[in-house]
């Protein structure tokens, strides 16, 4: 996409985490996310179309803004990230489109994950 085309679109996500590896090792456990450490306070990712970045010079704070990830099998998702100690906040609910749990990553950051089918 040119410049134009990303105006307005989400372009990066930033999260604050007590642990960078912690996070580093359960977003690659979970979502098959890929990593570049830019030092011991920062680590860039990209989950193949969207980059952002864990920072551990801030601490985490609630009520940012709640970043949906897409999963073609919401049950089998919702199960990894369980087994890679997340915590399930909202369980599994209909919503017009589809289907969606909540959840707390291992830093105490709140995402969602949904899914269509």
């Amino acid at each position: 996409m040119t410049q134009a085309q990303n105006d307005g679109k989400v372009d990066y996500i930033e999260f604050s985490v007590d642990d960078i590896e912690a996070a580093k090792q359960f977003y690659r456990a979970v979502f098959g996310w890929e990593f570049t450490d830019f030092g011991p306070e920062y680590t860039a990712f990209t989950d193949g179309r969207v980059t952002g970045g864990f920072r551990s010079d801030q601490k985490p704070a609630p009520g940012g803004p709640l970043v949906v990830i897409y999963a073609l099998n919401l049950e089998a998702m919702e199960k990894s990230v369980r087994e890679h100690g997340g915590i399930i906040v909202q369980e599994i609910f209909k919503f017009p489109g589809g289907r969606r749990f909540e959840f707390k990553d291992p830093g105490g950051n709140t995402l969602a994950v949904w899914s269509d089918v």
